[in-house]
């Protein structure tokens, strides 16, 4: 039986912070007539051979309400609070369940606006051209989400710990990854300050 999420790409949005700075679910900020989450979720959507896990925690009741959708494949972190890393396992941990052939996911957060169906299309071509195991998001000299990885790496995502994130293994494996710009990549949801900013 030929499984239906076969040869196709994993996309993980981690949406289980409690967003402490911000003093409400991030989640659920009203952008372009949606959410930030949803904005996320749409857009991920439109990335062509992909299947979304979306992994919730802090606040979950209130983000299930907001998600209604059969569609979307979600897991809930009972282990949130520890830290990204546990999110990350908890997501991986589940896209593994559902399609234990998977070749390579996507992690990407649910507080960066301005991401696009076609940064994760970009980050998946680049991926089948240079044959690296990773292929992240270049913005601010730095190299953050969306980020992909090979399924050679799961193993040490697995292993990840507290507030370790995909940060870890770009810096160990610098040799072994590409990178795709994405100018907006910076700009993220911490504060009411980021947010304000961003709807005026």
């Amino acid at each position: 039986m030929e499984h239906k999420f076969q040869n196709k790409t994993g996309i993980i949005i981690l949406a289980a912070g409690s967003s402490s700075r911000l003093g409400r679910p991030k989640q659920l900020l009203e952008y372009k007539e949606t959410t930030l989450l949803k904005n996320t979720i749409c857009e991920v959507f439109k990335v062509p051979n992909s299947f979304t896990i979306v992994v919730t925690g802090a606040n979950n009741d209130l983000i299930e309400k907001d998600l209604n959708s059969k569609e979307i494949n979600r897991c809930f972190n009972p282990h949130w609070e520890t830290g990204i890393a546990s999110s990350i396992v908890k997501g991986l941990e589940e896209l593994l369940f559902l399609n234990p052939d998977c070749d390579q996911c996507i992690f990407t957060v649910c507080d960066q606006p301005y991401v696009t169906s076609l940064i994760f299309e970009n980050l998946i071509n680049k991926y089948h051209k240079t044959g690296k195991g990773i292929t992240a998001s270049a913005y601010s000299e730095t190299l953050g989400t969306p980020v992909l990885f090979h399924k050679k790496y799961f193993n040490e995502l697995l292993d990840l710990k507290g507030q370790e994130g995909a940060k870890k293994l770009i810096k160990k494996y610098a040799e072994d990854t590409a990178s795709v710009p994405f100018e907006k990549g910076s700009i993220d949801i911490d504060t009411e300050e980021d947010y304000d900013k961003l709807i005026s």
